[in-house]
């Protein structure tokens, strides 16, 4: 992976030993005059990004103003979900969009999904070594 940015996975819970260790990646979201530094747990199961609710509220996000509507599944169903943009700045890299859904639970990560981190990024898990290595997508020419 070319110009590639390594990060450690994080312990979530130390009396789990090294079944506790996730990848996690430091990032900071912008949304107009805001700025939020925060963590996002990469997750290639999830089908899209979940932005916790006390993040959205940090970011200056009004819940009642956001009016396109997500339902979101598994643990998450019970919880209303709103459409919200951010620019993710990661590591040195440019600046990208991207698109949450903003959920009212309040005990979620903020999750890093297919939709669409996962577009955007290329990333490669070196679990054995704790570690993970993250590089934006190459633009294809046409």
């Amino acid at each position: 992976m070319l110009n590639a940015e390594r990060y450690p996975f994080l312990s979530s819970d130390l009396a789990l030993g090294e079944a506790s260790f996730r990848p996690y990646l430091p990032f900071t979201l912008v949304c107009q005059d805001r700025t939020v530094a925060t963590t996002g747990l990469l997750d290639t199961g999830a089908s899209v990004n979940v932005l916790p609710y006390s993040v959205g509220i940090e970011l200056g996000y009004e819940w009642d103003r956001q009016t396109t509507v997500l339902s979101l599944t598994g643990n998450l169903a019970q919880y209303e979900a709103r459409v919200v943009l951010a620019q993710a700045m990661v590591g040195q890299f440019e600046p990208v969009q991207l698109v949450f859904a903003w959920t009212q639970a309040t005990n979620v990560p903020l999750i890093l999904g297919q939709v669409n981190f996962f577009m955007e990024f290329d990333v490669c898990f070196y679990r054995s070594q704790l570690e993970f290595a993250v590089t934006p997508k190459i633009p294809t020419s046409e």
